[in-house]
């Protein structure tokens, strides 16, 4: 299948998003001994990122729905990479907490405005698998960019990292200028009238599939490097490769989801692969002392953590027809939601000394509440007219 070219500036910018979220985690104790702090104080820098996510999504799409998507794109991508490269040359703790914070708050409102732009560019049947190609960015990063960054982070210094996601910033908003199409704003619309989709049943059970349900995944992910050195025998010097197998699922079911999505509709997909995610997890917990299996869940743990993206994102555009972009804002937060989520109520079997493969069944715990929510969702709302779901591309001029 032929790429569009169009569709390629937003997965660069996923892709910078993505290996800056996500480097971090492997390069905390680099970054403790040079601000001279502790461990745990460096991962207070991954939660002050995660809460610039939470709150700057919905503000920044707020106040910027009355302009050309274009254009908003490329001040949220203009944030990212300053904020990064300030990371770079931050010169101590204190400074290094604020910038994080910043850095994050780009984070959802670019996904939240290239979602929509996504549908809206792909037509109709194919939304999905825009969407999907958008995330592939975000994939990639962790197949390659976090393992490749992570390895300079730790032989040269961890200040390269940022430095690798500001350039990777320059980039995105290069051929943000160059391939992203004109779209026309939508200057019928406030703030408030932005946040009415609240107000509907719809957008809540999508929000609470997504903390929950897909929380249920980071309960093994959170977990993922004490599992498998701990439980599954793997060496510590061998979990780089692990992750890449992990990333390497996430890029295979990120477009599996789409196309999926696009062929049986955003709410059948999403009930298969949340009931996929709870069986996946059920396998961690009793199979994971056997290696060569645990290396095939690792796999299809990671291709289920990124399927979902794109149908669960449709379910919520069609949720709210007049305000898609900070619905898909709300979304990122929801993510981030279900990312700390699932590293707290994972942590809880492990606080009472039980082994490193019960995180998981609290997944699977999380992922039956989220397969539950998804069928309800199904019953209500998975009989909507095409009029209805149409309304993603609706009224839009997108020029070729």
């Amino acid at each position: 299948m032929k790429i569009d070219k169009r569709i390629i500036p937003l997965a660069i910018g996923g892709l910078g998003i993505g290996t800056t979220e996500f480097t971090v985690m492997g390069l905390l104790p680099d970054i403790a001994k040079t601000l001279e702090i502790t461990i745990p104080q460096a991962g207070h820098l991954i939660s002050a990122y995660a809460m610039g996510v939470v709150i700057g999504a919905p503000l920044l799409i707020g106040y910027s729905v009355k302009y050309p998507p274009k254009k908003v794109l490329i001040a949220f991508m203009i944030l990212f990479t300053l904020f990064n490269a300030l990371s770079a040359i931050a010169p101590n703790y204190g400074t290094m907490l604020i910038i994080r914070f910043m850095s994050g708050l780009p984070h959802g409102a670019f996904f939240g405005v290239g979602t929509v732009v996504a549908a809206k560019m792909a037509g109709k049947g194919k939304e999905a698998f825009y969407i999907s190609m958008m995330f592939t960015g975000l994939t990639v990063a962790n197949l390659v960019m976090v393992p490749l960054v992570t390895y300079i982070g730790h032989v040269f210094h961890w200040r390269l990292y940022f430095a690798i996601v500001a350039l990777i910033g320059v980039f995105a908003l290069l051929f943000l200028k160059l391939w992203l199409p004109s779209i026309e704003a939508n200057q019928n619309t406030h703030f408030m009238d932005e946040l009415k989709f609240l107000k509907k049943k719809q957008s809540w059970l999508v929000l609470g599939i997504t903390a929950i349900g897909f929380g249920g995944l980071f309960t093994w992910l959170s977990y993922i490097t004490p599992l498998m050195t701990g439980i599954s025998g793997v060496d510590s010097s061998q979990m780089a490769y692990v992750m890449v197998l992990a990333g390497a699922g996430m890029v295979v079911g990120n477009l599996a989801g789409g196309v999926i999505s696009d062929k049986l509709g955003p709410e059948k997909t999403c009930a298969l692969l949340i009931f996929l995610m709870m069986i996946s997890l059920v396998g961690v917990f009793l199979l994971s002392e056997h290696q060569n299996i645990a290396f095939l869940l690792t796999f299809m743990c990671g291709a289920l953590s990124m399927s979902i993206a794109a149908p669960i994102n449709i379910m919520m555009m069609k949720a709210a027809p007049k305000s898609e972009m900070m619905a898909a804002a709300f979304m990122q937060a929801g993510f981030n939601i279900a990312n700390a989520m699932g590293a707290f109520f994972g942590g809880i079997p492990l606080e009472y000394g039980l082994p490193f493969n019960y995180p998981s069944l609290v997944g699977v715990g999380m992922t039956f509440i989220g397969f539950v929510i998804s069928v309800r969702y199904m019953y209500l709302y998975g009989s909507q007219t095409a009029n209805e779901e149409e309304v993603v591309t609706e009224g839009v001029s997108c020029d070729k």
